[in-house]
């Protein structure tokens, strides 16, 4: 029997109805459960918990990478820098000896012989000791190991060449020691210069990658400790409590962080950037004005072995102590120095343009003060000096760097994973108070 004015096929199954029923008050339900304050501490705690640990974690890989870049600045980058700025030097100043060791004829004073054989001494010491600091990427700078030390032997044998027939009196002495300069000048310092040039800039890179201190992980520490903050006020309001100890204690954590990071941070930095002014630059120009100190000499002895027969040398000589007059600008010692040998040159030049070449050498190798040899072996003392004074307080400067992130890495690491506990434990209270 069917009812006037119903649809059978339009009736709700009875098992649909009571599932549909069912399931609308177990949403409403979880969503409930959801708004809930409990819900919402457990979420707030396991977001503070997990900001805590990621900051942590962050800020300990950055500084870690810091520390073992300052590390490596002081065991590897810099001596190996050290190292090719020794041997660009050493050659600079085996070539100046060899060609003042002929300019008196015959036997040459020991005291510039020596000083020959000692740097060339130092630039195999230094070849040696810059090959052994080489890394898997150092295929530059092994080119120009490679090159120099093909090289070295053939310009010793060259001067051993010229010295014995100088010895002997044979004018082909100058054109040997005249093929010998010409190897070193257009072989082997050029290749020491670009090694030290590719040195010195990683030392400097290296160096500017931490004048600043590490922003973004102390700016993750702050949203922490703002997060921190925020969440006491949320529970304060909550639960009419205004201290929460596990709270407090999280922050105190965070805080001493962040003072930690920003005092360690500042130091760290400051000492960076001192490094970068008071060593790094310094010690680049020094070593520039070293060297161009170095070729200028061998320039004015140059010119005397060939008695002034050529301008070349004479032009090189003004050419490179230009050079090295802006590169001691801001230097009155040096350039003092400089002005004293430049003047005493002159008298050089002005002896040989009328064919006094005994006066000539006197005043190029006498011990006179106002003597050319005196005046550049002041020189070449101050620049000396200059560099090594600039190494130490580049490498005093990164060590300080590295010494104020001491136990930093791991201590963030330590501090924020308990101050993450610390939020946990302060929950759990005000939990069980809806339990």
């Amino acid at each position: 029997m069917n009812v006037v004015g119903t649809t059978p096929t339009a009736a709700v199954p009875p098992t649909t109805a009571a599932t549909a029923s069912e399931r609308d008050p177990r949403r409403e339900e979880l969503r409930r459960v959801a708004r809930s304050t409990p819900a919402r501490m457990i979420l707030l705690g396991a977001l503070l918990a997990v900001v805590s640990v990621v900051a942590g974690v962050v800020t300990s890989v950055a500084l870690a990478d810091r520390a073992e870049t300052l590390d490596t600045l002081l065991v590897q980058t810099e001596p190996f820098a050290n190292s090719a700025q020794n041997l660009y030097g050493s050659l600079s100043v085996a070539d100046a000896a060899a060609s003042t060791a002929f300019i008196s004829g015959g036997l040459e004073p020991q005291e510039v012989r020596d000083r020959y054989t000692q740097a060339i001494g130092e630039a195999g010491s230094e070849l040696i000791r810059a090959s052994g600091g080489l890394g898997d990427a150092d295929d530059g700078a092994l080119v120009a190991l490679t090159e120099i030390g093909a090289a070295l032997p053939v310009y010793t044998g060259l001067i051993e060449t010229a010295r014995s027939n100088n010895r002997s009196g044979n004018p082909v002495a100058s054109s040997y020691l005249g093929e010998a300069s010409t190897l070193m000048q257009t072989s082997l310092l050029p290749s020491a210069e670009g090694l030290y040039q590719e040195q010195a800039a990683r030392v400097s890179a290296d160096q500017e990658r931490f004048v600043h201190p590490p922003v973004f992980s102390i700016a993750l520490i702050v949203l922490t400790l703002v997060l921190l903050v925020l969440a006491q006020v949320y529970l304060s309001r909550r639960t009419h409590r205004t201290l929460n100890l596990g709270f407090l204690t999280a922050t105190g954590l965070i805080t001493i962080l962040l003072g930690w990071m920003l005092v360690a941070g500042l130091i760290s930095a400051t000492a960076t950037d001192r490094a970068l002014n008071k060593g790094v630059a310094p010690l680049q120009n020094l070593t520039t004005g070293f060297i161009l100190a170095q070729q200028a000499r061998s320039d004015e002895t140059l010119n005397l072995v060939r008695r002034g027969d050529t301008r070349e040398y004479n032009l090189e000589f003004d050419t490179n102590t230009q050079s090295l007059r802006e590169v001691l600008d801001g230097s009155n010692a040096m350039t003092d120095v400089l002005i004293m040998w430049e003047d005493a040159h002159d008298r050089v030049e002005d002896a040989l343009a009328i064919g006094d070449f005994n006066t000539a050498v006197t005043i190029a190798t006498g011990s006179g003060i106002a003597d050319s040899g005196v005046q550049f072996a002041a020189l070449d003392n101050m620049l000396a000096d200059g560099i090594d004074q600039a190494r130490t307080d580049l490498r005093a400067n990164v060590q300080l760097a590295k010494t104020a992130l001491t136990g930093l890495d791991s201590g963030a690491v330590i501090l924020t994973i308990t101050a993450a506990g610390a939020v946990i434990v302060g929950l759990i209270p005000r939990l069980r108070e809806y339990l």
